[in-house]
């Protein structure tokens, strides 16, 4: 294993389009200078996810989650800060420059980088057996070319061949370096009731289970077998890297097709996908043969509302799969259903049709899911009451988990005549199902905290054993509290002044007198807030805003001086470039002389102010970006907050014409908050001598000396607080006067 270099990671971070990053995840539509979309960290109807291009950074303002794109993949696929850059470099063609880890990095790898890194060998592994050994070409590729498959779906789902050999995988793993720990804890081997360590999928055909970013995390094996003693499938158990409801196989491969369709196709098995795949059909995904779980059904919505589940023709697995179909209504998904011809599954039916056949069946006999359902499931109850009175129930449940009331409403029309109900029968029974259901859900929700809140009667109490602490560790323990006190006291106004230097830090604020000769010095924001906290003797109390502001300060100082030059240089080329063809195209399509003059003036212009606007946005976006995008996961994570907290602008501007923006006012915030903080500070130390002075009243015999001089630094200390909100009064701008 090795780390990417420092220039490599830097190229990463300057390519990736948080937009173009997010879409391979959330379909996205444009709101504004905004997109929105559903947010995939948690389970939403209505879009609350928000990226912003300009800024480089995506929110949800519902969970809070989001970031810049590294932060973004980290927390969705749970990948590390490298299998971050790794991911984007390989979604941006960037070569990766990298250097040997050393013994001690190599020991820190996380667990999840090293079951990802031998699952990752073992994929390559299978693959290679498959194409290059006599057993892989003669028994596994020869099974899929008699499935029908081709060399390109071969390699586009990675498939391959594991060898009879029991320890074939396990011995190549070892050698090249890979720990037991890890081949045990993936599941690609396992031991055995002697102790023995054995291949989980010798002599099987592979299949990779991929994330949706097209990290292997598990593997399916097809036994070739005859022998009904041998399981015909075995999958890998779950892990720490591998959720088996979770995962939804052949997204990796399917989401732009289902973006371009806004439809997901959902069948049963690989074959399936892969099957239909070749055919052209791209849109599909599997369950791998499992019931389809609330997970699964996430992932799926966050590319899609539409989706059309396929069956064959077999009955019984019909019924038992229409409880996962009452789970996508519940997402709030228009589901759709495709019965395919007697004796047909989705494999076999693409392998016998072309693809407009297909796509022409598809288009044709789908149906919604609704009437589906209740088609199938009268049919059977034919002419005995009872079974069709446990049938309507069943289909109005149905109805019941839709989330909309409007397609519900339909629903219960169109089941009305269908079945010969009345329709007000139908919809207060929907009611009811509707009301059991948020009965249920609210005890659910009661209990749950219930059990948070109160321990298990049943398990023995931990009791911890303190022992009497010397005088030494209570003064310690007495001044760590008042530490955390004071940091507490001081949080907001430490936190909105670091919001400014991380989000404004670099924008030009004003001229400052420097020294006693009068000169001034121009002064960008962050340099503002150095020079005024370092003059009045402040510091971040709390240890990760010191570190956030120390390496904002380190960016301002070394990063942007180093990168401000290729930035420009960049910016002017397009400039020269937008300059240039916009005279072109004036001195082509001009039919007088008499303008021409002033319109290359104005496009001059044009070109000059969208430099200006691009680098005030280059520089105003710079420290955020770096940060946003630290290994350091407190740097990372309390920078994304900073930069994406809401504020509202004071009313009294929206009187106005032009709405003034917080960076309008930069000259006069970030001076006020500077004195709001050593206002805070004098507030702190107010509160501190109040309760010393009260300390020394309590005890017998008080001496009144000392609280005669406490008395007067804390009467120093108001005058001084009243000089302070004098001044910050005097800053305080009155609405102007129209």
């Amino acid at each position: 294993m090795k780390r990417i270099d420092p220039a490599t990671v830097q190229k990463i971070l300057d390519t990736a389009d948080i937009v173009e990053v997010v879409s391979d995840f959330v379909s996205l539509k444009r709101r504004g200078a905004n997109y929105v979309g559903l947010c995939p960290f948690h389970n939403e109807r209505t879009p609350s996810f928000s990226v912003s291009k300009s800024k480089g950074i995506c929110k949800c303002f519902s969970c809070g989650k989001g970031g810049t794109p590294v932060n973004f993949i980290m927390e969705l696929e749970q990948m590390t800060y490298n299998e971050a850059l790794r991911y984007l470099a390989n979604k941006y063609g960037i070569e990766i420059k990298e250097r040997e880890l050393s013994d001690s990095e190599r020991e820190a790898m996380s667990e999840r980088e090293s079951m990802m890194a031998v699952n990752d060998f073992a994929m390559k592994h299978f693959e290679r057996v498959l194409s290059s050994t006599s057993d892989g070409r003669n028994i596994g590729k020869a099974y899929f070319r008699e499935r029908g498959l081709s060399d390109r779906m071969i390699e586009r789902f990675h498939l391959g061949y594991s060898l009879e050999d029991r320890t074939n995988l396990y011995d190549t793993a070892i050698k090249a370096g890979f720990s037991e720990r890890y081949l045990l804890e993936t599941g690609l081997c396992y031991k055995t009731e002697r102790g023995s360590i054995q291949d989980r999928f010798r002599g099987r055909v592979i299949y990779p289970v991929f994330t949706v970013v097209g990290k292997v995390v598990a593997f399916g094996g097809r036994t070739l077998r005859k022998d009904k003693e041998v399981a015909k499938y075995v999958n890998s158990p779950e892990s720490a890297v591998y959720r088996k409801s979770y995962e939804v196989y052949g997204l990796y491969q399917a989401k732009t097709a289902i973006v371009r369709a806004n439809k997901c196709i959902l069948v049963e098995g690989y074959m399936d996908v892969i099957s239909m795949h070749q055919r052209g059909v791209e849109n599909v995904v599997a369950s791998s043969g499992t019931s389809l779980t609330q997970g699964q059904i996430n992932l799926i919505h966050r590319f899609t509302d539409n989706v059309t589940v396929i069956y064959d023709s077999d009955a019984a697995g019909i019924k038992a799969s229409l409880r996962g179909i009452d789970l996508l209504l519940a997402e709030g998904l228009n589901v759709k259903v495709l019965l395919l011809p007697d004796g047909d599954d989705p494999d076999s039916f693409a392998q016998s049709h072309t693809s407009s056949e297909v796509e022409s069946y598809i288009a044709e006999n789908e149906t919604d899911f609704i009437s589906f359902k209740t088609r199938i499931l009268m049919a059977d109850a034919a002419n005995d009451p009872i079974a069709r009175s446990r049938a309507i129930s069943d289909i109005v449940r149905s109805i019941s988990l839709v989330p909309e009331l409007i397609t519900r409403t339909v629903y219960v029309s169109e089941c009305s005549h269908a079945m010969n109900i009345d329709e007000k029968v139908l919809t207060l029974q929907v009611s009811k199902y509707m009301a059991e259901r948020a009965e249920r859900e609210k005890n659910d929700a009661i209990r749950k905290g219930a059990r948070d809140q109160y321990p298990d009667p049943d398990e023995p109490a931990q009791i911890d054993v303190i022992a009497e602490p010397s005088k030494r560790d209570a003064a310690e323990q007495s001044t760590a509290d008042a530490d955390q006190r004071r940091a507490r006291f001081l949080e907001p106004y430490e936190r909105g002044l670091l919001r400014y230097a991380v989000k404004y830090g670099l924008l030009y604020l004003c001229d400052v007198a420097v020294g006693d000769d009068g000169n001034t010095a121009p002064m960008s924001v962050i340099e503002y807030i150095n020079y005024s906290m370092a003059s009045n003797d402040i510091h971040f109390s709390n240890g990760i805003y010191a570190k956030v502001f120390d390496d904002a300060l380190d960016l301002c100082r070394n990063g942007w001086s180093a990168d401000v030059a290729r930035i420009e240089a960049d910016l002017k080329a397009k400039m020269e470039s937008e300059i240039a063809s916009g005279i072109d195209e004036i001195r082509n399509t001009a039919v007088g002389i008499s303008n021409i003059e002033s319109m290359e003036q104005s496009v001059r212009s044009r070109a000059q102010d969208d430099y200006d606007e691009a680098l005030t946005s280059a520089a105003m976006n710079y420290i955020f970006k770096r940060l946003g995008s630290s290994p350091d996961d407190d740097v990372r994570r309390l920078s994304t907050e900073l930069v994406s907290e809401k504020h509202q602008l004071s009313k009294i501007h929206t009187k106005y014409s032009k709405i003034e923006t917080e960076k309008d006012r930069l000259v006069e915030l970030v001076p006020m908050a500077v004195y709001n903080m050593m206002e805070a500070m004098l507030e702190w130390q107010i509160l501190e001598l109040t309760e010393e002075i009260r300390r020394v009243y309590s005890v017998p015999n008080p001496d009144f000396g000392l609280i005669t001089s406490l008395m007067k630094k804390n009467s120093e200390l108001n005058d001084t607080k009243k000089e302070f909100a004098k001044m910050l009064g005097e800053r305080i701008l009155s609405p102007r006067k129209r």
